[in-house]
């Protein structure tokens, strides 16, 4: 039961929240090497194709292991449509950064869970029960920790610590009005991201439920992306000399999107949609402002405001709220018998009424 509790509970709220990290630290080291030159077509691609590289040996170590039957043309072409998504995603927003940064994007992220919860009621992967105390836990943590972002980024007061800036903060970071910055196109891109994003988690948790691979699922994925961004990003960079890399800020934001960003992320968003499904995955989403605020306080000297405190706080419990709702869920259904959405435990959940025998 302990170690249940930590696989499904306490390791998953912490590969979380470790994700968010990296994708903070990614869309940090890309804002700073795009201002050195870097193309946004060449970051995406070397990132995929690090990735895809790194995961070659994956399909040796289950060779050993026989092909599940669901591992069919069908599903093959899901996971394509799922690497054009993330690959149109990752180009929209990594072009957003190039106009905003970074902060911007973690703040614009908080519509995800908004987006999500809502595609999950309409592909019927959540139950809209309003008596339901965990459906109202799950809403009240969607929406607070929305709420808690935005006090994040529309509310400073008073200075708690005082530390000195950095030039490199108003590097990563230009004010606005300044010529490299265009935060209406930002935040325009940045939303159709977040809607992106949402359609992306929506379709890995059908994929998942076919197939439980994550590593599997997530080398053919990636390598999908680098066979999908290759002539794209080829035929939009045509500088060779953009192509070159050198040992600057541009081959360690590549090098650490690749491995962290593309990876090791994408590993752990299949497994923990397998097992908690897109809402709890998005959910996670606004605490990334309030890390790319601290990160900034500690790597950058920024002050720290009353605000970011409190705007923390409320995420944490917001995000408390969502797990409380999903625990409370689990535990039910386990009680009654069934699995999620009513279903027995042996059987496939439907998805827009398709079912997992004709793969």
């Amino acid at each position: 039961m302990g170690r249940s509790f930590f696989y499904k509970e306490f390791l998953a709220i912490a590969v979380m929240v470790s994700v968010e990290c990296t994708h903070v630290a990614v869309n940090t080291l890309f804002k700073a090497a795009s201002l050195k030159g870097l193309s946004y077509y060449v970051f995406v691609f070397y990132s995929y194709a690090i990735a895809s590289l790194i995961l070659i040996p994956v399909p040796f170590f289950f060779r050993s292991i026989p092909v599940p039957p669901s591992m069919k043309l069908p599903l093959l072409l899901r996971i394509w449509v799922l690497a054009f998504i993330g690959f149109i995603s990752q180009i929209v927003g990594t072009k957003a950064i190039e106009y905003s940064s970074p902060t911007l994007s973690s703040a614009m992220s908080n519509l995800t869970p908004a987006f999500t919860f809502a595609l999950a009621i309409i592909f019927r992967m959540e139950k809209l029960v309003i008596r339901s105390s965990s459906t109202q836990a799950k809403m009240i943590g969607t929406f607070a920790s929305m709420a808690g972002a935005l006090v994040v980024v529309l509310y400073k007061g008073p200075k708690v610590l005082s530390t000195v800036s950095s030039r490199l903060s108003n590097l990563l970071d230009p004010p606005v009005g300044s010529p490299s910055s265009d935060w209406v196109i930002g935040g325009l891109l940045l939303a159709a991201q977040s809607f992106l994003c949402s359609l992306w988690y929506i379709l890995q948790t059908h994929i998942m439920s076919i197939c439980s691979k994550e590593l599997l699922v997530t080398f053919i994925y990636t390598s999908f992306v680098t066979i999908i961004s290759a002539p794209v990003c080829f035929v939009a960079e045509r500088n060779l000399d953009a192509w070159q890399l050198r040992p600057d800020i541009a081959l360690v934001a590549i090098v650490f999107s690749g491995i962290c960003g593309q990876c090791f992320s994408s590993i752990v968003h299949s497994w923990g949609l397998r097992l908690k499904g897109p809402i709890y995955i998005a959910i996670f989403k606004p605490m990334s402002i309030a890390i790319a605020v601290f990160m900034g306080i500690i790597f950058l000297g920024e002050a720290l405001h009353l605000g970011i405190i409190i705007g923390a706080l409320i995420i944490s419990m917001g995000i408390y709220a969502v797990c409380w709702g999903k625990a409370n869920e689990e535990k039910l259904s386990e009680n009654n018998g069934f699995g999620n959405l009513g279903q027995p435990p042996t059987e496939k959940v439907p998805f827009l009424l398709t079912s997992t025998e004709d793969v």
